[in-house]
């Protein structure tokens, strides 16, 4: 079981590595990544009193998989974003990988999310405010991106 010593950090070069799609057969992992993920959030929320997704490469998993838990626990395996919205919202983004950091970030105020279940069935979200934002913090994990990266300006960054 992964824990908060395994969770990437800033500056760790697979942080910046695009994920490759979960194939059928990696099926047999996804529950023990999915563990893996959902133990290292509650890490995350008992240290710092945040956190409500994390991303596979996070952890060094360099798969395209998303877990989220506000609610309850919601598993997004090879998700596609579409439908983002021409309006953007700014806002001040956090990360688990440097969890005492804040950056100033725009980000689409609505989107649709397209993804398989665990049960490997297709499914799609329409998602606005707060979720889009998540999803898109999520999203730029896979592919390498961190919202350092999206920073609107070079003052856009606080310590916390």
């Amino acid at each position: 079981m992964k824990t908060l010593n395994d969770l990437l950090l800033l500056g760790d070069p697979r942080l910046y590595e695009t994920c490759e799609p979960i194939l059928k057969h990696d099926q047999p992992f996804i529950e023990d990544w999915v563990a893996d993920l959902a133990n290292v959030m509650l890490e995350v929320r008992a240290k710092y009193n945040f956190g409500r997704a994390i991303a596979a490469p996070q952890l060094g998993i360099m798969k395209r998989l998303i877990y989220m838990n506000i609610n309850e626990p919601i598993v997004f395996i090879n998700p596609e974003l579409t439908n983002l919205s021409k309006d953007m919202f700014e806002l001040w983004d956090d990360c688990m990988s440097f969890p005492n950091l804040l950056v100033r970030v725009m980000r689409h105020s609505t989107l649709t999310i397209k993804y398989f279940d665990l049960n490997w069935k297709p499914q799609e979200w329409h998602m606005e405010g707060a979720l889009s934002e998540l999803l898109q913090h999520e999203f730029d994990h896979l592919n390498g991106i961190l919202c350092t990266m999206r920073a609107i300006d070079d003052k856009a960054y606080k310590w916390k």
